[in-house]
């Protein structure tokens, strides 16, 4: 069959090459600490858009460095005991989306919480204060300052934030909380768990953000990762540090995350992806030590993967 990767043997033991920094784990605890002490200062505004099955709410949270972060909510209407729940996180620069795409998971008689990623598509605040250049992507933003400043690390927090949100919610059975998204949202899916382990289920689909270098190896910095060729064009054009920035991209780098996630998990992966190729994917899908399963389809690239819409309901029905 055609091949834009690895063969599929390869995939399955690739590691990676992306450098992980050497204080990670300390990072992310400093990072998690700074979000659990934000109040969050939860509203919850009743949409205009209401069905005889749901109702539905414009929920804000506050997260770090202060930012009104906006997530879709909308819940059984009648549910007579403690419930399941999804959070949901959209594709790089998208939003949350419609609510009509929420209503067959509330039929199920499941919550779903949708995150707008601040300064994308949506309505969460972006409250910048970074040094150096912000053009065309989220991934530099906050490259050329202290990595503590990364928009990829507040947006990882807003993602934990949401589900614990999603946990404590009235009405939900905090045992049944799980998370799902393709692309970007495959990537925040990845991160949400990682950084919130009571999530029991995640469906990543062809996750962004992960193993950058190998993103550059493969001459693939473009399309949703063409900032990283837009950087290196105009702040580092003779590449003299090349291992500084992948070293300080490691840290919004999922991969590295992968292994804190408890929960099971169920990836689809095409394995003609140009978009997020498939090394990539399997970076961090081959460092999940819990429970996990890949869905690949070797026909297909950064596109619906036919069938894992359903093969995901059923998943966190306990069916598949």
């Amino acid at each position: 069959m055609p091949a834009i990767d690895m063969p599929l043997q390869e995939l399955q033991t690739y590691s990676g090459i992306n450098p992980r920094p050497g204080d990670f784990e300390a990072y992310w605890e400093r990072a998690l600490s700074e979000m659990r002490g934000v109040d969050p200062t939860i509203e919850l505004v009743p949409s205009p858009f209401q069905t005889p099955a749901a109702e539905c709410f414009d929920l804000y949270f506050t997260g770090v460095r202060g930012a009104r972060v906006h997530a879709k909510y909308a819940r059984p209407r009648h549910s007579e005991q403690p419930h399941p729940a999804i959070v949901q996180f959209h594709g790089y620069s998208g939003s949350a989306g419609e609510w009509a795409d929420k209503l067959s998971y509330v039929s199920l008689g499941f919550s779903i919480f949708s995150l707008d990623c601040r300064g994308q598509g949506g309505y969460s605040e972006d409250t910048g204060g970074v040094v150096g250049s912000t053009l065309n992507g989220h991934i530099i933003r906050g490259l050329d300052g202290d990595p503590d400043h990364l928009l990829f690390r507040h947006i990882f927090l807003d993602c934990a934030q949401l589900a614990g949100i999603a946990i404590d919610s009235p009405g939900v059975d905090a045992s049944r909380v799980y998370a799902m998204g393709g692309s970007q949202g495959g990537a925040l899916t990845i991160a949400c768990a990682a950084l919130e382990p009571r999530i029991k289920k995640l469906a990543p689909v062809f996750p962004f953000l992960s193993d950058y270098r190998r993103v550059w190896q493969m001459d693939l910095a473009k399309d949703a990762y063409a900032e990283l060729k837009t950087y290196f064009r105009n702040f580092d054009p003779q590449h003299e540090r090349e291992d500084e920035i992948f070293m300080k991209l490691g840290y919004i780098d999922i991969q590295h995350l992968a292994n804190r996630i408890q929960g099971e998990v169920m990836m689809g992966v095409g394995l003609m992806d140009t978009i997020c190729p498939p090394s990539s994917q399997f970076a961090a899908y081959n460092k999940i030590t819990a429970q996990k399963r890949v869905e690949i389809y070797p026909d297909f690239g950064h596109e619906g993967l036919p069938g894992f819409t359903d093969k995901t309901i059923q998943f966190f029905l306990g069916n598949y």
